[in-house]
């Protein structure tokens, strides 16, 4: 419990305090914000705004995790450790794609299919060592089962080792690249994909901390109990992320002084789908993660009938955010609304957790 504290403070004043001098040297290396030449008129004044913040916050959790446990005296765990790896790994492919835009200084960077080759890496190098190191009840980071609220009876190693690991790493696949561009969808106006993230990693700090109160391990296998492993130290990297784009949304709100860029969106991305794996909730995150749902459905829809209707548009700009903004809302106000959809959507899903739980009990 103690090291959750530490990590989420040390990391929210880890990035609120620094931020400035971050932005500093990203002024001086120039990586300023290209911006599209199709996107609302009003943000051509956000062009040149420092960008790549992603490195504050990320930097920051990470630094903040092993400073908690360092603390108290507690050695990492390979669930957090797993889902840092996820985290940089992925922020690592938004890096590169945020350093070709500010050195062509177009909106273009590393190409859509050069991303997913990236997070797939990542995602099949957290696959493979997730399902390693069990601990003495059996248990791995990373499940053979697909879970909701805890894994479903249904486990891939029935196909046999090879077809199972298989189709866990595909699984792992889909949960990773599928997130981490949604989140990336969503970072489209200031402040908007920060607050979202705050509501989710909140909701893993919590998911985490119960699950961790509910382990089979202290509860003698009472129902309703969870085998996870390393529920609280789950929570603990949770609080570092929270505690770390918290510090940052300070400075990434309207009018933003820096931008988290792919390096952030990506990895804030990459971390809530290491949370959902490792913490056995894989299905609910569509409920945790429904902003990010609806930001990337409206892409999908706006491309699909465009090319059945041949020019028609459903939305007059996607992602759905900047239709609103095209309507004539304000960019504070669309934000707003968002961070609010976000919030409803993260409560559903950790009230649908929490009532699994007591649907559990006699």
């Amino acid at each position: 419990m103690i090291a959750l504290l530490i990590a989420g403070g040390f990391s929210l004043l880890y990035s609120l305090l620094l931020t400035p001098l971050f932005v500093r040297g990203f002024n001086r290396l120039r990586w300023g914000q290209p911006i599209r030449v199709d996107g609302p008129k009003e943000h051509e004044v956000k062009r040149g705004t420092p960008t790549m913040g992603g490195l504050i916050f990320l930097s920051g959790s990470v630094i903040a995790y092993f400073v908690g446990k360092l603390v108290m005296g507690e050695q990492p765990s390979p669930s957090a450790l797993l889902v840092i790896l996820m985290a940089v790994g992925a922020g690592l492919v938004g890096f590169i794609d945020d350093f070709m835009k500010t050195r062509q200084q177009a909106s273009a960077g590393l190409g859509g299919w050069a991303k997913i080759v990236g997070q797939v890496v990542i995602a099949v190098s957290f696959a493979v060592l997730g399902i390693q190191f069990a601990n003495d009840a059996g248990i791995t980071p990373v499940s053979t089962h697909i879970s909701v609220f805890r894994d479903l009876p249904f486990d891939f190693m029935t196909f046999g080792p090879i077809i199972g690991v298989g189709l866990v790493i595909i699984w792992v696949m889909v949960i990773v690249t599928a997130t981490t561009n949604a989140v990336n969808v969503t970072d489209g106006l200031d402040g908007l994909a920060a607050g979202a993230a705050i509501f989710a990693f909140g909701a893993y700090l919590i998911i985490g901390f119960w699950q961790a109160a509910q382990s089979c391990a202290s509860t003698a296998s009472e129902p309703g109990c969870y085998e996870v492993r390393d529920p609280m130290d789950l929570a603990v990297i949770a609080a570092a992320f929270l505690g770390g784009v918290g510090g940052f949304l300070w400075w990434n709100t309207n009018p933003a002084h820096v931008f988290m860029g792919d390096t952030g969106s990506m990895g804030i991305g990459g971390a809530i789908a290491a949370l959902a794996i490792v913490s056995r909730t894989e299905v609910l995150l569509i409920l945790i993660g429904g902003l990010f749902i609806i930001e990337t459905g409206s892409v999908i829809l706006q491309r699909l009938y465009f090319k059945v209707t041949h020019g028609k548009r459903i939305f007059l700009m996607s992602p759905i955010h900047h239709h609103f903004e095209l309507k004539g809302w304000a960019e504070v106000t669309v934000v707003v609304r968002f961070w609010i959809i976000a919030a409803l959507f993260v409560i559903a899903g950790v009230g649908a957790f929490y009532g699994e739980w007591l649907l559990q009990q006699p």
